[in-house]
C-alpha cells in the first residue's frame, strides 16, 4: 500500500523538488539547469525497507535488539541517501559514501549474522531464508548503482531512473513477500521463537465464553447453579 502511494504520487509528477546537478550533461534527455529528485520514493523507502527487513530477519529467528539495530542502521541509508540526493556540490557523494557504508553494515548481519542463526534452527529454515536473503541482497546492491547513474551521476533520464527503480522495487517487495511466505508455509513459527494464536486461543477468553454459554442455559426453563426451586404453600 504504501509503495502503492508513492508510485500513485511519482506518476502524477508530484513529490518531487528540481535541484541543480553537479553534472552537466550535452545528452539532452538529461540536459538542463535542473534535474527532478522524487523525494517521496525515499519516504517510501524509509517506511517499507525496515519492514522487510525485519519479516526477513524474524524468519532466521534473530534476537529482537539485533534486528532493532539493524533497522535504525537502515534507515541511516535510506536517509542519506536521500540528503546526497538533494545535495548540489560534490559533498553528495560522501552522503553516498556514508549509505554505502551502512547498507555494507546491513548486508553483513543479513549474510552473515542471521545465516547463522537461520542454520541453527534446522535445513528448512535455512534453505528458505538463503533463498529470501541472497535474493533481497542482490537486489539491494543494485540500489546504489541506479542512484549513482541518476541522483548522483545525472547519466540517465528521470523517466529511465523511474524504471529502474520500479524494476527493483517491485522485486525486492512483492516477489520477496511471495518468496518468503511460499518457504515458509510448512514452516511452524513457535521455532523461530514467534507465538501467533488467534483470539479464541486465549484461555481467558475461551473460559469467559463457556461460562457465558453455561448461565444462558437457565432461559431455556432448565435449572442452573443460581437458579433455587421455589415451593408453593
Amino acid at each position: 500500500m504504501i509503495a502503492a502511494i508513492a508510485y500513485f504520487t511519482m506518476g502524477a509528477d508530484l513529490g518531487q523538488t528540481g535541484i541543480r546537478p553537479e553534472f552537466m550533461r550535452s545528452n539532452p534527455k538529461v540536459s538542463g539547469e535542473l534535474r527532478e529528485i522524487f523525494y517521496v520514493r525515499y519516504i517510501d523507502w524509509v517506511l517499507t525497507t525496515p519492514l522487510l527487513l525485519m519479516d526477513l530477519l524474524l524468519s532466521a529467528g534473530l534476537p529482537w535488539p539485533t534486528i532493532i539495530y539493524t533497522i535504525l542502521i537502515d534507515e541511516i541509508m535510506v536517509i542519506t541517501g536521500l540528503i546526497g540526493a538533494l545535495v548540489t556540490s560534490n559533498y553528495k557523494w560522501a552522503y553516498f559514501t556514508f549509505g554505502l557504508v551502512a547498507f555494507l553494515w546491513v548486508a553483513w548481519t543479513v549474510t552473515w549474522t542471521a545465516r547463522k542463526h537461520a542454520n541453527a534452527l534446522g535445513n528448512d529454515i535455512s534453505r528458505t531464508y538463503l533463498i529470501c536473503g541472497v535474493w533481497t541482497i542482490f537486489l539491494w546492491f543494485l540500489y546504489p548503482i541506479a542512484w549513482g547513474l541518476s541522483e548522483g551521476g545525472n547519466v540517465i533520464a528521470p523517466d529511465s531512473e523511474g524504471v529502474f527503480y520500479g524494476i527493483l522495487d517491485l522485486m525486492a517487495k512483492p516477489v520477496f513477500g511471495a518468496l518468503l511466505l511460499w518457504g515458509h508455509r510448512n514452516i511452524d513459527p513457535a521455532r523461530l521463537g514467534l507465538h501467533i494464536r488467534d483470539y479464541d486461543d486465549d484461555p481467558a477468553i475461551t473460559h469467559t465464553s463457556h461460562a457465558g454459554r453455561h448461565g444462558e442455559k437457565g432461559s431455556n426453563g432448565t435449572t442452573t447453579g443460581t437458579d433455587v426451586p421455589t415451593t408453593t404453600v
